[in-house]
């Protein structure tokens, strides 16, 4: 904590539960994305390139994977001496009987004495299930110039779709002046990233006050930002420009991941400035068939292809047999499509077999297919 005297917590204990199947048994931000990521990822590794050493990550719902795939923290290159990724579920103390984290804050609220240890002057507070890249470092610059006690980070959202988020109000100097959770006529477009820095002594003291409120819902968006608007302390708005995903539902995911295809696309993974670090699966380069077709698609190591791939995202070991078709979708880790079978418009979750000359999608279905189970072929 050398560097900006700032302690990351990722709140990581989401259920994820408008991705289906694909958050039964993993964590949402354990699920993959682009080829050989993992959501969480994204966070770790802007924590890593913005100097913030020491990272609590707060586990909670089917954190099995998702635990031992942080503990190993050097990927990120946060496992030198002054540094280090931290899992944190929810654990039974001695004197209360929480063996759950009851809300966002109270995460926070129960780890008080994991962050003492360390004594930072700021703290900043990430959702673990976001896809961008951020400098979290010119992030603690702005809140040092507006002398904030905390900064909010936001994103400019077409207004039409502005009910959907925390909604941030500001004045004319970037203070924020009032928070409304999902408004129905909203006033502004600026919308809560989950990105918060606060200076730690004054957090402490309200989440000591919180935990003890029998009406409280344990929240940031709910209690603690508006504690903090009551108090009137000041609340800084920080607005970010560049990619930001909430890969929340089937929808979202499948539009992340086509959007690596997109040549315009802002999220740039080979930035040699800004490496997005992950675990390295061992696998073989992908292979390419003689008579296979590739149409604009993102294909990973270790995958096989026999067959047509167009406008499609395919993650480490896919396999794609001769005469197969696979258009707009995404396959996930080890999926199988055997000879002849056609998918479109889904995403195939991991190892997930397709039998011979399936059908999975159609182009003119309005929401993508999530495909979990295996296809049988046609006999």
């Amino acid at each position: 904590m050398k560097q900006n005297n700032m302690l990351a917590m990722i709140l990581a204990g989401g259920r994820g539960s408008r991705l289906h199947e694909l958050t039964n048994k993993v964590a949402k931000p354990a699920v993959s994305y682009g080829g050989k990521y993992r959501i969480v990822d994204f966070p770790l590794s802007n924590c890593a390139n913005s100097g913030v050493d020491i990272v609590g990550v707060l586990t909670q719902y089917e954190s099995v994977l998702l635990n031992s795939y942080v503990a190993a923290g050097g990927r990120w290159g946060l496992d030198a001496r002054e540094s280090g990724v931290f899992v944190l579920p929810p654990r039974e103390k001695a004197d209360a009987d929480l063996d759950v984290y009851r809300g966002t804050a109270d995460a926070i609220s129960q780890n008080i004495d994991f962050i003492d240890k360390y004594s930072p002057e700021y703290l900043l507070v990430l959702s673990g299930d976001h896809i961008y890249k951020m400098n979290y470092d010119k992030m603690l610059d702005y809140h040092k110039e507006m002398n904030a006690d905390a900064t909010i980070a936001v994103i400019e959202v077409p207004m039409k779709e502005a009910s959907r988020f925390g909604i941030m109000n500001t004045d004319g100097n970037g203070r924020i002046v009032e928070f409304e959770e999902k408004p129905e006529h909203p006033k502004s477009n600026l919308a809560s990233m989950g990105i918060y820095i606060f200076n730690w002594k004054l957090l402490r003291k309200i989440l000591l006050a919180d935990m003890k409120n029998p009406d409280s819902h344990h929240d940031f968006g709910k209690d603690v930002i508006p504690c903090l608007l009551n108090d009137n302390k000041t609340l800084a708005a920080y607005k970010f420009k560049g990619y930001w995903k909430d890969v929340g539902t089937i929808d979202s995911l499948w539009e992340a991941n086509m959007d690596l295809i997109d040549s315009r696309n802002e999220l740039n993974l080979n930035d040699p400035t800004w490496k997005i670090y992950t675990e390295d699966t061992p696998a073989l380069p992908q292979y390419i068939g003689p008579n296979a077709k590739i149409d604009k698609a993102f294909i990973t190591q270790g995958c096989v292809v026999e067959g047509e791939v167009k406008h499609s995202v395919l993650f480490t070991g896919c396999k794609v047999g001769e005469g197969a078709k696979i258009i707009d979708s995404v396959l996930m880790p080890g999926v199988e499509v055997a000879a002849g079978a056609v998918v479109q418009r889904a995403l195939v979750a991991d190892n997930v077999k397709i039998g011979q000359d399936a059908v999975v999608g159609s182009a003119d279905s309005e929401n993508i297919e999530l495909v979990s189970k295996r296809v049988k072929g046609v006999e």
